[in-house]
């Protein structure tokens, strides 16, 4: 999978998560907060971020490609403009749609009753599905983006109250989705039934907050104060906030590589803390499979704390064989195809002093297409490392996921083609092992996986979906399965 700007040799062979959230109602610096809450977020997204504010009768919408802090940062008109108490933002990956102006986030409506602005993290899998119907009763779309769809089952519901007619249209859906919403008096939190993307709500000086992970409130010094539950609606206006479940209620099956990978090792999601999550998943590695090597290596940054872990398990020192550069921009040079595949590194580079003469063994959360592997094993082998060994803090990536996770056709993924030893031949290791879905379970404190009733969505690694991929199988039939429509 190669993201749209994925311009160093270590971007276009990562999963990307799609997208993040924030809201807050009732505080006088809203626009200022929402910024430095995207700020926090940034890893969800990078390609984009926008915000909507609300003051004094209108909406103001700020909408752009780039980083938070290029769109929104000091002395940026952007930022000025957005005025007043209410805001949402969310920050954005895109896939099939490219990152035309008209697919950033939040997308705005007029509806009876009066406008509403909506940021969806996750994706809907009868989107192409819905959109067609949609299409076919005359409605007109503006963008490649699965929420538009949710807007315009929201504008056509029958019921009364916006809240009414959104969970109206969210019935409608399959499909993960946290998503935040604004209207002239209401900030609207919903998190599907199923739980799959995270939300959680905090509380900045009387303020609530909505936000897709702690993290967001950790930056602007608010309070975490729980996760939104699976299928709860919750509706914030000045006279306090309400918890709804309107929706068929499911068994629970948060993403799990949400701690593998995604979210931010200092956020809090679903009562687990990330770094002791990836720390334990390391742990659990090593006493899974274990290497005769000298030192441990992490490839940076996301493999660190499951490397820590890993270490202290093993016996085997920790060693930052491996630097990352984290002041190069995407913008900082556009290299020809020549200087691209001639091996500049501009975003890691070995320490050779770490990795000389030693037997290592590197710790990655994850292979998807094995090219980024590969490259590092070379490059440490170029160092003089005398053996690599490569551990991996998560079962083979064998299955696409549907729900808001970038990835590739599960034919281009290299855990679906090859076996084991296969693999390991393929990115020029002296060893490959993965921890095991079992494994990975009792790293999240549960006793192994429940194959009838598992605690998380593991389709990636199991094939097991637990939500209706309406899509995909019309696709299929027609022999065009793919990514569904662009994910939000």
């Amino acid at each position: 999978m190669t993201g749209p700007t994925g311009d160093s040799e270590f971007d276009g062979d990562t999963l990307h998560e799609e997208c993040g959230v924030f809201g807050i109602f009732g505080h006088p610096d809203a626009g200022a907060l929402t910024v430095l809450g995207l700020h926090a977020l940034q890893h969800r997204g990078q390609e984009a971020a926008g915000i909507v504010t609300y003051d004094k009768g209108q909406f103001v919408a700020e909408r752009h490609p780039g980083l938070v802090g290029d769109i929104f940062g000091k002395n940026s008109a952007h930022a000025a403009s957005l005025k007043g108490s209410f805001a949402i933002g969310h920050n954005r990956y895109s896939t099939a749609g490219g990152t035309a102006v008209r697919n950033i986030q939040p997308l705005f409506a007029d509806l009876t009753g009066g406008g509403i602005a909506i940021a969806h993290n996750g994706n809907l899998t009868n989107a192409r599905a819905l959109r067609a119907g949609l299409v076919q009763e005359g409605a007109i779309f503006q963008s490649t983006s699965d929420t538009e769809v949710i807007i315009h089952l929201t504008a056509r519901s029958s019921f009364g109250p916006v809240v009414d007619k959104l969970v109206d249209a969210l019935k409608q859906v399959e499909g993960a989705y946290s998503l935040v919403a604004l209207t002239a008096k209401k900030l609207i939190g919903v998190r599907d039934p199923w739980g799959v993307r995270p939300l959680v709500l905090g509380r900045l000086e009387g303020a609530p907050i909505l936000a897709s992970e702690s993290c967001a409130l950790d930056i602007i010094g608010a309070e975490f104060e729980r996760d939104v539950a699976p299928g709860e609606v919750i509706v914030i206006t000045a006279d306090g906030i309400e918890s709804h479940y309107p929706f068929q209620k499911q068994r629970a099956r948060f993403c799990v590589f949400e701690y593998i990978y995604f979210a931010r090792p200092d956020s809090t999601v679903e009562g687990r803390n990330v770094y002791e999550a990836r720390r334990r998943i390391g742990e659990q590695l090593a006493h899974e499979a274990p290497a005769a090597a000298d030192v441990v290596v992490p490839v940076p940054d996301s493999g660190v704390p499951a490397a820590i872990g890993y270490s202290a398990a093993s016996g085997l020192p920790f060693e930052l064989g491996i630097i990352r550069n984290h002041y190069v921009g995407r913008t900082f040079i556009e290299p020809t195809d020549r200087i691209r595949q001639s091996g500049v590194r501009r975003k890691h580079n070995p320490n050779r002093a770490a990795l000389a003469g030693k037997r290592v063994v590197l710790i990655d959360d994850s292979i998807v297409r094995g090219t980024t592997s590969k490259k590092i094993v070379q490059m440490v082998r170029d160092a003089g490392a005398a053996e690599v060994h490569f551990r991996v803090a998560s079962p083979p990536t064998r299955h696409s996921c549907f729900y808001g996770v970038d990835t590739p056709n599960e034919h281009a993924l290299l855990a679906h083609e090859m076996g084991i030893e296969e693999m390991a031949q393929f990115i020029g290791a002296d060893s490959l092992a993965f921890v095991s879905i079992d494994g990975l379970y009792r790293a999240m404190g549960e006793a192994a996986r429940d194959a009838e009733h598992p605690r998380f969505c593991d389709a990636c690694f199991s094939g097991d979906y637990p939500i209706p991929l309406t899509d995909a199988a019309d696709g299929a039939k027609t022999g065009q399965l793919s990514f569904l429509a662009e994910v939000a």
